[in-house]
């Protein structure tokens, strides 16, 4: 029996704000950045969620499609019947990552990067990204100037107005640990731990499916995988 997945998608508070009454004018497409490079339509999206056949719907939830997406909310602005794809888009996203069926495609896949990356920096550091893990190794684009940066921080920082790893307050300043306590209990109680737990857990399925290495670094061969593939079939030609 196919799941209900409309109806899952109609508790979603995302979904109730985003989804009133869709006239199929394309105002979205036409506004959206996203759709300017990549093989993606707002419009088409909301059609197909609008069907409420759950065979299509578990198909985009399967797809790349909903990960083209910056949610910069462009077609809330435009959209003349108060509709926004965005929000449609970010409770298709959380209902793929429920339901597992991120793995299933390439740029759903690197949900597990950004858990490992920027998820868990929150949750060590207090930042989203720290100056002392963001090595040339996994970000190229930042160029030989970055090593020395990192290798010279505490002086870089300071003379531009900042507080490397000090005490008190200013920019890159040491998160109290309390305060990462305090951090780690929000992401416990607001369901963020087991949102981060399922990343894992379907990742690590589709790790045994595709015969590669899994653990719990940025070195197996699964982490590698997402992180770096590309099959070049997302933009448009």
């Amino acid at each position: 029996m196919t799941e209900d997945l409309y109806s899952i998608l109609r508790k979603d508070v995302r979904f109730i704000e985003g989804l009133n009454a869709c006239i199929n004018c394309g105002t979205c497409t036409a506004i959206c950045p996203a759709a300017e490079f990549y093989n993606y339509d707002p419009r088409f999206i909301v059609n197909t969620v609008q069907s409420k056949d759950n065979n299509r719907i578990k198909e985009l939830l399967k797809s790349d499609t909903i990960w083209y997406c910056g949610e910069c909310l462009s077609c809330k602005t435009r959209c003349p019947r108060d509709n926004t794809p965005g929000y449609i888009i970010q409770a298709l996203r959380h209902l793929s990552h429920q339901s597992g069926y991120f793995v299933e495609s390439e740029k759903g896949r690197q949900s597990l990067a950004i858990k490992r990356t920027v998820g868990e920096e929150i949750l060590k550091s207090g930042y989203c990204m720290f100056v002392d893990r963001i090595t040339t190794e996994m970000h190229p684009e930042q160029g030989p100037v970055w090593d020395w940066v990192r290798k010279n921080a505490k002086e870089v920082y300071e003379r531009c107005g900042g507080n490397y790893k000090g005490e008190g307050v200013g920019a890159m300043r040491k998160i109290p640990d309390e305060a990462l306590a305090e951090l780690k209990s929000i992401f416990d109680v607001s369901g963020g731990t087991e949102f981060f737990e399922n990343i894992e857990e379907h990742s690590k399925r589709k790790a045994e499916e595709l015969k590669l290495q899994f653990d719990n670094t940025n070195d197996c061969e699964y982490f590698k995988h997402v992180y770096s593939s590309n099959n070049n079939k997302h933009t448009i030609k």
